[in-house]
């Protein structure tokens, strides 16, 4: 197996590129889908949210309702810590278990975090930056998801910088064109992984550095979607 870190800031287009490599066989173990699967009507972590904060963060369908959640948690720090508590144990142990799924195997696995800068994972063999100035996702923020640009700039401001992004970078992937720009950065990159070492077949992913994937304690907040980064 081969490992390997992707981050990008919000309106990045990290998403793209994490698209491009699953098409060429790369194995995506993508934390935002992984947060919101643990959170899944019948799940224990659902469960053990209804019972910290209360029937109203429940959905009529059954669901999380996340702007419910958000509100409550974006309000109280103990409540944010609460909520992290519950929802990043579930979270790192699903992605650890997705990770040694293929730990034997010659794959690519590509972890997709939002948040890798601000919470880096030990035992990867490189991370990959998806990079593009401020004002692009800025633009891209207001014109494709609806923003208005304060907001646009308030989550930005909430993540790492450019600067400490890039920081570390094992291949950086910029963005900041269109897709025919994109399409030899691609090519570029999965020659690179290509050429990475194997991991040993009894590899042990040992998650985020600061052990929030055993001790549940997270600093970062959630969004304000309700849903818990898992960076």
């Amino acid at each position: 197996m081969i490992l390997v870190g992707l981050t990008g800031g919000i309106g990045s287009g990290k998403s793209t590129v994490s698209a491009a490599l699953a098409a060429r066989g790369a194995v995506i173990v993508d934390a935002d889908q992984v947060v919101r699967d643990v959170q899944q009507p019948g799940s224990p972590v659902l469960a053990k949210l209804a019972e910290r904060f209360g029937a109203q963060v429940i959905a009529a369908d059954g669901s999380l309702d996340r702007p419910a959640l958000a509100a409550i948690a974006f309000a109280d720090p103990d409540a944010l810590k609460d909520l992290n508590g519950i929802v990043h144990p579930a979270v790192g142990a699903e992605m650890n278990r997705q990770v040694m799924q293929h730990v034997a195997s010659e794959r690519v696995v590509v972890l997709d975090i939002p948040l890798l800068t601000e919470n880096p994972r030990e035992g990867l063999q490189g991370k990959i930056v998806v990079d593009v100035p401020v004002e692009t996702q800025v633009d891209r923020l207001v014109r494709f998801r609806g923003f208005d640009e304060a907001d646009a700039r308030a989550r930005i401001s909430r993540q790492a910088t450019r600067e400490q992004r890039l920081e570390g970078a094992g291949f950086v992937v910029d963005n900041s064109g269109d897709t025919a720009a994109l399409a030899p950065q691609i090519e570029r990159l999965w020659r690179w992984l290509q050429s990475l070492p194997q991991l040993p077949a009894d590899y042990q992913f040992a998650g985020r550095k600061d052990g929030v994937d055993k001790d549940g304690v997270d600093k970062d907040g959630v969004d304000k979607d309700g849903a818990a980064p898992t960076a």
